[in-house]
């Protein structure tokens, strides 16, 4: 089992997200995830917000052990190809430590706001699945022409290559039916869904029969879910249910309780 720390990355200064990061790695924890947007989710009046993407890029030469990521990244803020780059970059910049978790985007407010186009449901979903097909034909060098629903590449090409091969992880999240579970059997080398074991059995099963559809052995999906350290106890009854189900990657969140909740958590299962 991999357990990840959500660092809570807003409405702080970038002397705490640090602080977090490295408290995350000192403890154990495998991996450290941050959010990709430009303004506060919650709360009243402007906050401090650093850009996701940029933000890993600083932190890997911040860091020694720890996988760094955001949860998750949107498509609607960077164009593909510039995407594909600068997760190139970081996984160089970090050693290859960077997992690249992607999605269709939600918050319009902060769209509106700072001018950034926010299309339908069903456009951002093709740009999703233009974002996916984009980057993993990017990073294998190769020179790339690519006939998108809605982005399209000419002779394309980027180098280096990325660190890990034949890239950094590809994460996906969420439950959709109908685009996202696809989308997950064909690209995904993590799969990131909310619920209960119960609650997720049947997507589970779908995405293993997409999966074996697009020619896919559904074991090399690994599946991961968050996990509240708010109450111990119940966190680790959760823990014992996950593991039961195969999971693979816990993503930890900032509990109420602060650090001493967290180092509790440390000491009780990633130090045991």
């Amino acid at each position: 089992m991999q357990f990840g720390l959500d660092v809570a990355q807003q409405r702080m200064p970038w002397s705490e997200i640090v602080d977090r990061v490295h408290f995350a790695e000192d403890l154990g924890f495998d991996g450290a995830w941050g959010f990709d947007h430009f303004r506060p989710m919650y709360g009243e009046g402007p906050g401090e917000t650093f850009d996701g993407m940029t933000t890993l890029a600083a932190l890997s030469g911040l860091t020694s052990r720890i996988r760094l990521g955001l949860l998750v990244a949107g498509v609607t803020y960077r164009h593909p190809a510039v995407f594909a780059i600068q997760a190139m970059t970081i996984d160089h910049a970090s050693a290859g430590r960077l997992d690249l978790s992607v999605g269709a985007a939600w918050f319009e407010p902060e769209h509106t706001q700072l001018g950034i186009p926010f299309p339908s449901t069903s456009e951002r979903f093709d740009v999703l699945e233009d974002t996916l097909e984009i980057v993993q034909r990017l990073f294998t060098g190769e020179v790339v022409s690519y006939e998108g629903t809605v982005v399209s590449l000419r002779d394309a090409q980027v180098q280096p290559r990325p660190v890990q091969r034949p890239h950094p992880p590809i994460w996906i999240g969420g439950n959709g039916p109908n685009r996202t579970l696809p989308l997950v059997a064909r690209y995904a080398d993590v799969w990131h869904a909310w619920g209960s074991p119960n609650s997720l059995r049947e997507p589970n099963a779908r995405v293993d029969e997409l999966a074996e559809a697009a020619g896919r052995d559904p074991a090399t999906i690994r599946r991961a879910t968050s996990l509240s350290l708010d109450d111990l106890d119940t966190a680790r009854h959760h823990l014992d249910k996950w593991v039961d189900a195969g999971y693979h990657d816990l993503i930890c969140g900032w509990p109420e309780g602060g650090r001493a909740q967290i180092e509790a958590f440390a000491n009780l299962v990633l130090q045991t």
